[in-house]
């Protein structure tokens, strides 16, 4: 990671304001904050000419999991976690991402999304943090069926080795695909289990489903009680949403259907979409899953995140605005203040003075393509496409 400059000033860029508004003026960077905006500083001071540039906050992506692509680039074939997230990190600071939660699954599930995995991949992190780009943070996906986790992850939260958790349960899909006989390979692959003791495990928890309640309230008490942010992930129904909701759980993650995301937006919960439907024009989950766009055209959709493909979320916002679905200043919020907000991360998200300094240059180029200059985190060029 590039070692920060303690004092220098952007200078001339298109700055995004609060407001939603743009305005070409300087910002004066020091020890890693924001420092003040729209003031010229001294003559000695360093500075960067954006011109031509918009300058942006720092995308916060509350969920991308993309990194399981680096670990297991081909089934069955692994990289060490270290190199795997150096490279993860590069791929977040040169798509604008500033702040990154890692979505973590925590499993039932042997093999990927397993114990062990997930303890060396929390391991690698903390080994590596220190040499990383981008602010990274850890947002644990637990399927709720992972009974044998309980008490560690309690512990987790409680530590502060958690960051944001979200509960799954893709428990009822895989049924469902076992009932209709679809084929199960990307399980078996992923778990390095047989099918019939795949099977086999499927069943034995199923029978525990009514367990599932007691287990996510004690999970759900220790986050409130550690001040740690809650989402639910793909909710089916409202009464599913209002269950989460009742727990302090005030995010609904890629709510499926319209019940559900009509029910979060009734509570005034956070609704998180993917920034991949935005760029794909749908669900990669085609008719069972909604449409981002339209959603957040009819006021149902607060933050976008990377999801699986960390490149859509620094795109979306100017599709969102080219298309007239969202002003270009709400459409950025969704992907910076949003969701630093839903997190707690009230530090980031905006250039405001006294904010950390997490920044990026963008440079529109012709035929409306885009081309990122720049990201600063805390202060710090960590990525930059040329000299400045």
């Amino acid at each position: 990671m590039t070692s920060k400059v303690n004092k220098f000033c952007i200078q001339g860029g298109h700055v995004l304001l609060p407001s939603g508004e743009t305005q070409e003026t300087d910002i004066v960077i020091s020890e890693g904050r924001i420092d003040s905006i729209g003031v010229s500083p001294a003559k000695t001071v360093k500075r960067i000419d954006a011109s031509g540039c918009m300058v942006l906050p720092g995308i916060v992506d509350l969920h991308g999991d993309a990194f399981e692509r680096q670990i297991m680039p081909r089934p069955g074939v692994t990289f060490p976690l270290e190199l795997a997230f150096l490279d993860t990190d590069r791929q977040l600071v040169a798509n604008g991402i500033t702040t990154g939660f890692h979505g973590i699954t925590y499993s039932w599930e042997p093999g990927l999304r397993g114990r062990e995995t997930v303890i060396k991949v929390l391991t690698a992190l903390k080994k590596v943090s220190d040499g990383l780009g981008a602010a990274t943070k850890c947002h644990l996906r637990f399927e709720t069926f992972n009974f044998a986790a309980e008490d560690e992850v309690v512990d987790w939260i409680s530590n502060g080795e958690i960051h944001f958790v979200a509960f799954n349960n893709h428990l009822p899909s895989i049924r469902k695909k076992i009932r209709e006989d679809q084929p199960l390979s990307q399980f078996l692959e992923r778990t390095g289990l047989a099918k019939i003791d795949f099977l086999s495990l499927v069943e034995r928890l199923s029978e525990r489903e009514s367990e599932t309640t007691q287990l996510i309230e004690k999970l759900a008490k220790t986050a409130r009680k550690n001040s740690i942010s809650m989402a639910s992930h793909d909710d089916k129904t409202a009464t599913i949403r209002q269950f989460y909701d009742s727990l302090g759980c005030h995010i609904s993650e890629f709510p499926l259907t319209m019940d559900a995301i009509t029910q979060a937006y009734e509570l005034g919960n956070f609704i998180v979409l993917g920034a991949p439907n935005i760029i794909r024009g749908g669900s990669h989950m085609g008719k069972s899953g909604l449409s981002a766009s339209r959603n957040i055209k009819a006021g149902m959709g607060d933050i976008l995140c990377s999801d699986y493909y960390y490149p859509a979320l620094m795109q979306a916002p100017f599709n969102l605005s080219e298309n007239k679905i969202l002003d270009f200043g709400s459409s950025w919020r969704m992907v910076s203040k949003a969701p630093a907000e839903a997190a707690g991360l009230t530090d980031r998200g905006e250039i405001i003075e006294g904010k950390r300094a997490d920044l990026i240059l963008i440079e529109q180029q012709d035929f409306g393509e885009r081309k990122l200059i720049a990201t600063f985190v805390n202060g710090s060029p960590v990525y930059r496409s040329c000299w400045l």
